[in-house]
């Protein structure tokens, strides 16, 4: 059986190098500037190349969204835990009646 964390893992995998299409403009502009930059023998520029480039070139960008997903990460944390909390109490509630 796999497990949560191994889907995660492999879903991030294929999407890091999954090729990215020329969609609109912003995407055609990322993928001639990071083409460029790593020129891949095959021609194609995957989400990680892009993500690295990113990082290296515009850190402060990373930065921002990377704060942003810990934050929603963590809210989502205090969120299940409260949950969790009220359904224990409710079912300690059950049991004691």
């Amino acid at each position: 059986m796999i497990t949560k964390e191994e889907l995660s893992k492999r879903v991030k995998k294929r999407l890091q190098d999954e090729e990215v299409l020329p969609e609109n403009n912003l995407k055609q502009i990322f993928l001639d500037y990071v083409g460029q930059k790593f020129d891949p023998e095959d021609g194609k520029v995957t989400v990680d190349m892009i993500m690295t480039t990113m990082a290296d070139e515009f850190p402060e960008f990373m930065l921002v969204l990377a704060e942003d997903n810990f934050s929603q990460g963590y809210k989502q944390a205090l969120s299940d835990v409260e949950k969790y909390n009220k359904q224990r109490m409710n079912s300690l509630e059950n049991e004691n009646e």
